[in-house]
């Protein structure tokens, strides 16, 4: 799951749009148990669909659900599952952390798991430099999957790299070298760019202080860039890799979120800072929210007026015409229009409810 693919399923408004979320183990003694959870939640989204829609106008999308009911494979599955389900989309999606089991039939999808996956898993770009093969990797904790697309690996086949370097009196090879290395880590800035243009996540790079230098000198990821990792990589394994790099970048993660949390102090001073749902609802949907701080378990079933403005509690969040989880729509209005979202435990925010957000202006 990347950042392109939660924002395609949040730009999603249609009704129905359904969502399932549940846990799932990886021991085969208890795939079983999965299995007949997952029939029971899909029974669940039927009879709510049922109760709301003719059969004829929604036969597809139950023939989808009895079909996933029918052939999931959980055995291949770690921590969590989110199944969404629409008119014209289907998608399944694991991930590395437990989810509740809960059914949402709405007009959008419950995407607040994809986003709180995509923090919680402190994911990263890393780049480990070199003139052979200079690769490219999408980080979760110290786990690296490696990227065989858009040109990486890159390899320097340019004059001093596979090719010999210009020669003759008066000739400075050393100067040829170190111009072919810039042009060399320039395209491969440029190749990365198509990666960070979709998901900004933080950059660790990895290499030796030559190759280090000359990418600090032509990067145009200056900003994106957290920690890195001084040394020869071109022979380690993404585990081994991934195992290094981590540190530097894990202990970089918890500064940033300190730091993070330290701006409430401020915003508030300079009243930023705006906490109650109704008041946070409003502005997150007028796009000025910059950053949104979100206690981890905290769920919020709500109402709106006409106008779409107005956000009142709502005792049933099955109920027809019932946000089903507000919390979660405010995250898609904060992350659609280029906010953040940090989230925290529940007595990290001094608010009630335990959600705050910082607005832009």
């Amino acid at each position: 799951m990347n950042r392109h693919e939660l924002l395609r399923l949040q730009q999603i408004r249609d009704y129905p749009c359904v969502t399932i979320t549940l846990s799932t183990h990886p021991s085969s003694a208890e795939n079983k148990e999965d299995q007949i959870r997952l029939g029971n939640l899909i029974r669940e989204a039927k009879e709510r669909l049922s109760q709301e829609f003719d059969k004829r106008d929604i036969a597809p999308l139950i023939s989808r659900l009895d079909d996933w009911a029918a052939t999931i494979d959980f055995s291949s599955f770690s921590d969590g599952l989110a199944l969404f389900a629409g008119r014209d989309l289907y998608q399944v999606i694991t991930l590395p952390f437990a989810l509740p089991e809960r059914v949402v039939v709405d007009e959008t999808f419950l995407t607040r798991d994809l986003v709180f996956a995509m923090n919680r898993a402190q994911r990263y770009w890393a780049l480990a430099l070199s003139e052979k093969s200079t690769r490219l990797f999408e980080g979760n904790r110290q786990a690296l999957l490696e990227i065989t697309t858009g040109g990486f690996p890159f390899a320097h086949e340019g004059p001093g790299g596979e090719q010999p370097l210009p020669g003759g009196f008066g000739i400075r090879k050393s100067a040829y070298r170190d111009e072919y290395m810039r042009k060399f880590f320039r395209k491969v800035d440029a190749a990365l760019r198509s990666f960070t243009t979709d998901d900004q996540m933080p950059l660790a790079v990895a290499g030796v202080d030559r190759y280090l230098a000359f990418f600090g000198e032509v990067t145009q990821h200056r900003q994106l860039m957290i920690a890195t990792l001084h040394g020869s990589y071109d022979k380690a394994s993404a585990h081994e890799l991934g195992t290094l790099i981590w540190p530097p970048v894990r202990a970089a993660f918890e500064d940033r979120r300190r730091q993070s949390l330290l701006e409430l102090d401020k915003a508030a001073g300079e009243n930023l800072l705006v906490s109650g749902m109704a008041e946070i609802w409003r502005m997150a949907k007028e796009g000025r929210g910059r950053l949104l701080f979100v206690a981890t378990d905290f769920h919020w079933p709500g109402r709106t007026d006409e106008t779409g403005t107005l956000l009142t509690p709502a005792e049933d969040a099955t109920a027809p015409g019932v946000i089903d989880d507000a919390v979660d729509e405010i995250i898609e209005f904060v992350v659609g229009q280029g906010g953040k979202v940090v989230f925290v435990d529940q007595g990290e925010l001094r608010a009630d409810p335990p959600l705050q957000l910082i607005l832009r202006f």
